[in-house]
């Protein structure tokens, strides 16, 4: 679940928990607002945990001693802090 469906869930939660007034046989609407809010804020929680922990860009540069013919790569982190 992305971040925009997760702020989906909660609009249509609150829409549901907060502004219908309509009564359906057998179902609580007011419930399942409360329960999208709830599932669109853990689908928040974890998509903004797993953006944080993902590596994202980062630029490496490789070069090669033409002398001893030795690799060395430089990762260049480009993610303000």
């Amino acid at each position: 679940m992305g971040i925009g469906f997760s702020i989906l869930l909660l609009a249509v939660g609150a829409i549901l928990a907060f502004a219908v007034e309509l009564t359906v046989s057998g179902v609580d609407l007011q419930m399942v607002g409360w329960i999208l809010m709830a599932a669109g804020a853990l689908g928040l929680i974890l998509s903004v945990a797993f953006w944080s922990s993902w590596g994202g860009f980062r630029s490496r540069t490789t070069r090669i001693d033409p002398t001893t013919g030795t690799r060395t790569s430089t990762v260049v982190d480009d993610r303000a802090y």
